[in-house]
């Protein structure tokens, strides 16, 4: 754990990247207002501090030593509540590559692998890093320091973390991300619709169907890998574009609820004021004074 929070307090940038593609540090000095955004297909640990995420009615806390999946991109409000100069909060992710996953089942024995359930997983889920997890972490991390050997050392490490994520307490969802034909894939098919088309209204059983799922199944499913109904993540994804928005129209509140899917001014600053805490106008006034830093 030592050697992880030296890695990832050195070559932490203030854009999250680093040399290795799909390889992100976080460095965190202060504890800032909670932030919204979405999750992507990730793998995060905590190299120090604490990091809050909620997610619809969901609260997820992991800290030092502790891991999050996401397997899939989810709309999330979070922040470290543990940071300070002294002892900033360190974060280490990594990009859950499907087609790696899939690769790997390809490549796995009959007997290498649990069998994946077919029921639908959490979309989020925090378990405590194995120590071979923590070793594989550090090892890509050390290819920072090593550019001769990175191009094609990182690769094989990668496959060895998605491997070890594939066979650990969380493997069933991580798994599931390489099927073609998975409940979570389905769930994917239909999150990808509602973000492409989040200012148009839909029928359920229409996004049903184009996820290739029965509309019961569907909402079954649905609840359980996001954690709320569709409708409702449609709503956080109106919400958080709408706050993108507004940091550079913040005198436009009308026209940026409308822009987003609102055709009603008064129900758009309603959910506005209960998701974020304070009016679209307060709000944006806020987010362009630096009182809270947007993802």
């Amino acid at each position: 754990m030592k050697e992880f929070r030296d890695l990832v307090q050195r070559h932490a940038r203030p854009d999250l990247t680093t040399a290795i593609d799909g390889v992100r540090l976080c460095r965190a000095d202060r504890e800032v207002a909670p932030e919204s955004g979405t999750t992507g297909t990730v793998l995060a640990i905590v190299a120090q501090g604490t990091k809050r995420l909620a997610l619809g009615e969901d609260l997820f806390e992991y800290g030092a030593g502790q891991y999050l999946v996401a397997s899939l991109d989810l709309p999330v409000t979070g922040h470290f509540v543990e940071a300070t100069p002294a002892g900033p909060a360190l974060a280490f992710g990594m990009t859950l590559e499907p087609a790696v996953i899939a690769d790997l089942l390809l490549q796995a024995g009959p007997a290498d692998l649990p069998e994946t359930s077919e029921a639908a997983r959490p979309g989020l889920a925090v378990s405590d890093a194995p120590a071979e997890l923590l070793d594989a972490v550090v090892r890509l991390l050390r290819l920072l320091d090593r550019p001769r050997d990175r191009r094609t050392l990182a690769p094989l490490i990668k496959r060895e973390i998605l491997w070890l994520l594939m066979t650990g307490e969380q493997g069933d969802a991580v798994r599931q991300l390489g099927l073609a034909d998975s409940n979570l894939t389905h769930v994917t098919r239909a999150v990808r619709w509602i973000r492409d088309h989040y200012t148009e209204p839909f029928r359920v059983e229409e996004v049903a169907g184009r996820s290739g799922m029965s509309a019961s199944a569907f909402h079954r499913n649905f609840q359980v890998v996001t954690g709320m109904s569709p409708i409702r993540f449609q709503k956080q994804i109106r919400l958080q574009a709408a706050r993108l928005l507004l940091v550079n129209r913040p005198n436009d509140v009308t026209g940026v609820g409308h822009e987003v899917g609102y055709d009603s001014p008064s129900q758009f600053s309603r959910e506005y004021r209960r998701e974020f805490g304070a009016p679209p106008s307060i709000d944006a006034a806020r987010l362009r004074g630096g009182l809270a830093v947007l993802p």
